[in-house]
């Protein structure tokens, strides 16, 4: 079940999927509409006069006037999108570019365009005017004029939503919400009940046990996106055997590396096999789902490039280090999980790959600091990063992590500052981590 609610938010993050379901829609609206209005009259004197059209030349003008500037004011949103993109794409890397596609209301404000040009035309359509017959779809009409008025302040809140959504300080603090977001749903992560006494397993006895091993591969090249947790411990229970990862969402795979090893006490069958690798999902890009350093390394990036000869935008960078402080400080509270992963038996079902607190750190810092080097309002801002994090650390490895790390802008700073006093100033602040 998992796996398919991870296709679904999949499938809705493409840039089509929304406006498809928003034009499907109109159609129906449309059917609907017509053959309501054939069942009803409504009434043409009072203030009905004011807003049912009567005559068959008014209600095709209106219509195709309101179709006629739909498609054309849809054409205006997909350059200006593209215009969007183009500017993410050259300030903040090409990986942001699905950011921006993915937003919602860009994708509405497309489908309801397109939708609406559809709709008015099927309502042309509709209407019919001979001397035997007339239909005049008159509640249709009125419909068409309304989505016309809404599509206008559509368009207004979509250039606003465009002229802020490329401001670097807002799209810092869209992808800080999105990881705040996976911090969430990631940590603790449920895959079974989790030991924490994992010094105490004999992995090795255990694998022992088990007479029969096969080896999972990866069917192609692509990063590794997503695994069905429940559904795969739910598996391998009911096979009465254990599973060995190698990898983690985030991971590139290449084709036919191995990628587990499945152990059992009997023979393992093909179609036993199938059920555990079909909760694998391999993919051309990364996700972010299940991949928490996708989202860093976005903020990474804009960093990266905000100190890059060409762009030498240290306040950009602030910006970058000080999110991703907020970030390694929730990281440092929660509780990671174990690679090592229980049944309700609690016997060890479950070997998998897991992140670290150091890791995060290194993926958070590591670039922002390589590339930090004669930027002294940048090396400070990192070892005040690292100070502000001493603060929630609880463990002594994520405390080693730390020192690791200020050890390693100390002596950037010692290399790259010409400034005795800015030396000075990062050498306390040092002192300070390491007290």
């Amino acid at each position: 079940m998992k796996k398919i609610v991870f296709l679904l938010k999949k499938l809705k993050a493409t840039f089509w999927f929304i406006p498809v379901l928003i034009i499907l829609l109109a159609i129906g609206l449309s059917i609907g509409l017509v053959s309501l209005d054939q069942v009803i009259n409504l009434p043409q004197d009072g203030l009905g006069r004011f807003f049912f059209v009567n005559s068959a030349d008014s209600a095709r003008s209106i219509l195709s006037t309101i179709s006629g500037a739909m498609i054309g004011v849809a054409g205006t949103v997909f350059s200006i999108t593209l215009v969007a993109l183009t500017l993410a794409s050259s300030q903040f890397g090409p990986r942001l570019i699905r950011n921006f596609m993915y937003v919602r209301l860009n994708q509405v404000v497309l489908g309801s365009y397109v939708a609406t040009y559809i709709y008015c035309l099927l309502i042309l359509n509709a209407i019919k005017e001979s001397d035997q017959y007339t239909f005049m779809p008159s509640l249709s009409i009125l419909v068409a004029i309304i989505a016309a008025c809404i599509n206008i302040l559509l368009l207004i809140v979509f250039i606003h939503q465009i002229a802020t959504s490329i401001q670097a300080d807002n799209v810092i603090s869209d992808i800080s919400n999105i990881i705040s977001k996976q911090i969430k749903s990631l940590f603790p992560e449920h895959m079974g009940n989790e030991l924490r006494y994992e010094n105490t397993l004999n992995i090795d006895y255990i694998k022992s046990n088990y007479s029969e091993i096969k080896t999972i591969t990866s069917p192609k090249n692509g990063y590794f996106q997503y695994i069905d947790n429940e559904t795969l411990l739910t598996t391998v229970t009911e096979f009465n055997g254990l599973v060995e990862l190698y990898f983690k969402p985030g991971d590139h795979l290449v084709e036919g590396i191995v990628l587990g090893k499945i152990y059992k006490k009997e023979t393992i069958a093909d179609d036993e096999l199938e059920q555990i690798t079909s909760q694998f999902v391999i993919g051309e890009t990364k996700n972010a789902q299940q991949d928490l350093e996708f989202s860093i390394f976005q903020m990474v990036e804009i960093a990266s490039r905000a100190l890059s000869p060409g762009v030498n935008d240290p306040f950009t960078a602030i910006t970058c280090i000080d999110n991703l402080t907020a970030t390694l400080c929730k990281l440092a509270q929660v509780q990671f999980p174990s690679k090592y992963r229980m049944d309700e038996e609690k016997q060890l079902r479950i070997i998998a790959v897991t992140l670290k607190f150091e890791d995060l750190l290194d993926s958070s810092f590591n670039q922002i600091r390589q590339y930090s080097a004669g930027s002294t309002a940048v090396i400070v801002k990192l070892m005040d990063a690292l100070l502000t994090i001493n603060q929630f650390v609880n463990t002594e490895d994520y405390k080693n992590a730390l020192l690791k790390h200020a050890k390693m802008v100390l002596n950037v700073g010692k290399t790259s500052l010409n400034e005795e006093q800015d030396l000075k100033l990062l050498i306390e602040k040092h002192k300070q981590i390491t007290a």
